[in-house]
């Protein structure tokens, strides 16, 4: 009996993540209801504050259904808008997009999005509708979708435009999915409140099926500087790259390809580096052999003298943006926030921000301090556990060296921005463990806690001088009076009094520290008892 052949055949990567919706967040009703909302939220963002625009994003979640659990989510934002010919592929085909740059974006696979438009068919039916426009445009345009799974290209049902009657530029979105609110709002309010917290210049508005309006205005007017695109690395280059850039880049020597491609690569870099690969500098980069290239790769990353990846990629919060966040959410008795020097892993720079905030209405941590993570401004919900960061923070910093006692009132706010955040899946919500990574992570947590223990120690200070005034102030009304009955004559013995009482009173103060008005207040109120 003959065994059936194998069938082989190509699945397109819209097709790949249809069938594998888990890895992207979308694994349930709940839990891609939450990664829908944060997928817009991020694309509206990243056309708002990376282009200079302080952004005004609005959500609006409506139940769209009377028997079913369908939900009409809809987020507008005040972007930069998208081109209309750059719509249908920018909705409706998986792994196109903007974000293959290098330079720092919320976004990172082109994914996110078309995960959502995927999702949506697949539960609800419907498709994605969007209307659009950018700034030096007449006319508004109006786009209704879906994606063509088996060969990843989007389908247009509907199109149409009108003429502008208001300077208006951005992006609306809107699907329909199957969600579970009930279930999944805790975690909504949540992401939304953390975005709000390192966002203090975006307003945000969400409207939620209940009609229920939750307003985050804006408390600042300074943006993060916006991120520069750059030329990669020579650190982050492997065989594949080079050997890409040399059959399609288009350069007529291997030294022009270096120079031009990469940054950090000069001219007197470039012939050191191909004179170590045994390569001719003037030869054509299409015309090397896959060994010439391999021997290339070997050299550059054998080159010890490059100087670190260049920053200008990165938009770090900074540390003015962090300290009113968190100031806005929980009224610390001390905040602090931390950003670090630029570092460099693979190639690929990064930036660590942490903030730290104590008591007032900071959330009470029973054995360990409150963790917030985001990574290129976005906040971190889920796969807690598996974090780095969490990792670091709780069980290599010792709290008690900085006279932290659990429980305690304390919450650290951690924040890495990189052109490429080492995400442990496609569902970018855990940080893998990098060591330069976990070292920055590190510094940048003792060094808040470093500035939260001088305040504690001063606070403690300031309490046993308190304590002190108090119990010697407590002496000066019958200090003050028995001196009075000793120097004073009867016609004078207040004023006498009064004035003895002044006088220690100002001594007391000057001697421990403590202010002039409680010492007189501690003296009134002993006099008023007597």
């Amino acid at each position: 009996m003959n065994q059936a052949e194998e069938i082989y055949r190509a699945a397109s990567p819209a097709e790949f993540f249809y069938r594998y919706r888990e890895i992207a967040g979308f694994a349930n009703p709940v839990r891609a209801m939450y990664q829908t909302i944060r997928e817009l939220v991020e694309n509206a963002l990243d056309a708002t504050d990376v282009h200079g625009i302080p952004p005004d994003v609005k959500i609006t979640i409506r139940k769209a259904d009377e028997t079913q659990e369908f939900y009409q989510i809809t987020v507008e934002d005040n972007g930069i808008g998208i081109p209309p010919n750059i719509v249908p592929n920018a909705f409706g085909k998986v792994l196109f997009s903007s974000k293959y740059a290098m330079r720092q974006s919320r976004g990172m696979y082109g994914l996110g999005v078309k995960m959502v438009v995927l999702y949506a068919q697949m539960t609800t039916g419907r498709p994605v509708e969007v209307i659009t426009s950018k700034a030096n445009f007449k006319r508004i345009y109006y786009f209704k979708l879906r994606i063509d799974v088996n060969k990843n290209e989007p389908v247009i049902i509907e199109a149409g435009s009108w003429r502008k009657t208001r300077d208006w530029h951005g992006t609306i979105v809107s699907v329909t999915i199957e969600g579970d609110w009930s279930r999944a709002k805790s975690r909504i309010l949540e992401y939304i409140n953390r975005t709000a917290i390192v966002l203090p210049y975006a307003n945000i508005t969400l409207v939620t099926p209940e009609n229920e309006i939750i307003h985050y205005p804006r408390i600042v007017n300074t943006l993060p500087k916006p991120p520069v695109e750059t030329n990669p690395h020579p650190h982050g280059i492997d065989l594949e790259i080079l050997s890409g850039l040399a059959k399609n880049a288009g350069f007529n020597t291997i030294e022009e390809l270096l120079i031009k491609s990469f940054q950090g690569i000069g001219d007197v870099t470039a012939k050191t580096i191909l004179q170590n690969a045994g390569i001719d500098p003037s030869k054509k980069p299409s015309d090397l052999t896959n060994e010439e290239l391999l021997a290339l790769v070997n050299a550059i990353k054998a080159y010890d003298k490059f100087k670190p990846p260049s920053p200008k990629s990165l938009s770090p919060l900074g540390e003015e943006i962090i300290i009113a966040g968190l100031k806005r959410a929980y009224e610390p008795e001390f905040v602090t926030a931390v950003s670090r020097k630029p570092s460099a892993y693979s190639g690929h720079p990064f930036i660590v921000e942490v903030g730290l905030s104590y008591g007032g209405k900071t959330p009470v941590g029973e054995d360990k301090p409150v963790v917030l993570r985001y990574a290129n401004k976005i906040p971190l919900l889920y796969d807690e556990a598996s974090d780095m960061v969490v990792e670091v923070v709780r069980d290599e910093i010792s709290w008690d060296h900085y006279m932290i006692t659990f429980p305690a009132p304390i919450l650290v706010l951690v924040h890495v921005c990189s052109t490429k955040v080492p995400f442990k899946g496609v569902g970018k919500e855990s940080i893998a463990d990098v060591p330069e990574l976990r070292r920055e992570v590190k510094l940048a947590v003792m060094e808040a806690a470093r500035e939260l223990k001088q305040y504690i120690s001063k606070k403690m200070k300031e309490e046993e001088a308190k304590k002190k005034a108090e119990s010697i102030a407590k002496y000066i009304p019958e200090v003050a009076r028995s001196l009075a009955i000793i120097l004073a004559d009867e016609s004078t013995l207040q004023s006498f009094k009064d004035n003895i009482s002044v006088k220690l009173s100002h001594i007391v103060a000057k001697r421990t520290g403590v202010p002039l008005e409680l010492i007189q207040s501690i003296v009134k109120s002993i006099e008023a008892e007597a």
